[in-house]
């Protein structure tokens, strides 16, 4: 979608304006900081209930207490591309919240893995020498956590996003979690199976240095194995002729496999290749079998509104960063226990917020389009 919220509703930027301008400073010695006040989100199919239900007893718990001023500081691998929801989100809540604070990119030092690592822990430290109060970083690697660990020593909390840093100090991991989105997904597909026996293909990771890739996938193996469908797994080949590689070897698992073919699961964000291979092999004479996808890539939204696409899942971006200055303005003011606490029903394990998926069917992608339209989103 190439729209940035066309539609986004004229009394919900007036209470963003609002929220911001009555929450933000420091009330003087005849006056009291009056209380918090979250935009309303519009009413969707897609509005995530659970997390604004849960975002409403929040702010009623900040407003219990004295609205505290706070300089926070969101540190992302980018801000365009699958971050612009990200860094949306967290500048809307930043903006209810009335606190001092920046989303900011990449410092732009080093090509590799390790080295952006290294560069944006040395932005952590900066943001902490900046009078950071909290810090929201999507990390580049594990090697951030020499400047998490930093942060935390210096009394600053830090809470990652939409990728985690498991073996640093982080208080929270807040994002999609892959085992439960690989689980979704396959339970989506499951829903559209005859009867097994049959074959499913997973378009997917099956290298184990790829964490988030292999537990993807494992989730959604999990679920069809269990229903007692064969799973064959072809690995995503990212190199280029990927798209030409994936699909011709689907195709001819397709025409091959026994017990036969029976549906195709991609998990990321080339899925739509599914209905490509799927396409390929029903040219050929093979009859119609069911795809379910991931992400929600213009690609896979064509496939979708011709139908040969029946799911697919789109990630929370929006709501990881709208979540997280409120979590890091949560552990400031009432104490990361009581913030782990409110957010109980989403947390996967003790210290990760699952932000959950939305399941889009193929007959769905306008009102979907509308609703991220109607949040000023571009997915």
């Amino acid at each position: 979608m190439n729209r940035i919220g066309r539609r986004w509703v004229a009394a919900f930027g007036l209470a963003l304006m609002a929220a911001a301008c009555e929450s933000g400073g420091t009330a003087g010695p005849s006056e009291q900081a009056l209380p918090i006040q979250r935009a309303p989100t519009p009413e969707s199919e897609f509005t995530a209930k659970e997390i604004e239900t849960t975002l409403d007893t929040l702010v009623a718990e900040f407003n219990e207490g004295a609205v505290e001023p706070m300089q926070m500081a969101i540190l992302l691998k980018e801000l365009g591309g699958f971050f612009t929801p990200i860094t949306t989100g967290a500048n809307r809540a930043m903006g209810e919240l009335g606190v001092t604070g920046n989303v900011v990119g990449p410092s732009g030092q080093g090509s590799d893995q390790q080295q952006r690592a290294e560069a944006q822990g040395e932005q952590i430290v900066q943001a902490v020498a900046d009078g950071a109060e909290g810090i929201g970083v999507s990390p580049f690697g594990e090697a951030i956590a020499a400047g998490i660990e930093e942060a935390v020593a210096d009394g600053v909390p830090v809470v990652t996003l939409d990728t985690d840093a498991k073996d640093s100090k982080r208080a929270i991991y807040v994002g999609t979690i892959s085992e439960a989105a690989g689980v979704t997904a396959g339970e989506t597909l499951l829903a559209l199976l005859p009867p097994a026996p049959g074959t499913v293909v997973i378009h997917g990771a099956d290298d184990p240095s790829w964490v988030d890739g292999m537990n993807r996938m494992q989730g959604a193996r999990g679920v069809l194995e269990k229903a007692d469908y064969k799973v064959v797994v072809r690995a995503i080949t990212w190199s280029p002729p990927g798209e030409a590689a994936d699909v011709e070897a689907m195709k001819a698992l397709i025409e091959t496999a026994d017990p036969p073919v029976v549906g195709l699961l991609g998990l990321h964000n080339v899925s739509y290749r599914c209905a490509m291979a799927a396409e390929a092999a029903e040219a050929a004479g093979a009859k119609r079998l069911p795809v379910v996808a991931f992400d929600f890539e213009p690609k896979t939204v064509e496939y979708l509104r011709r139908g040969r696409i029946d799911a697919t899942h789109a990630q929370r971006q929006y709501y990881a960063g709208y979540l997280v200055p409120y979590i890091l303005y949560g552990i400031k003011t009432i104490g990361l226990d009581a913030t782990k606490a409110l957010f109980a029903p989403r947390m996967f394990d003790e210290s990760r917020l699952n932000v959950g998926l939305d399941v889009v069917p193929s007959d769905k992608v306008e009102e979907y389009n509308a609703f991220l339209d109607s949040i000023g989103v571009v997915q």
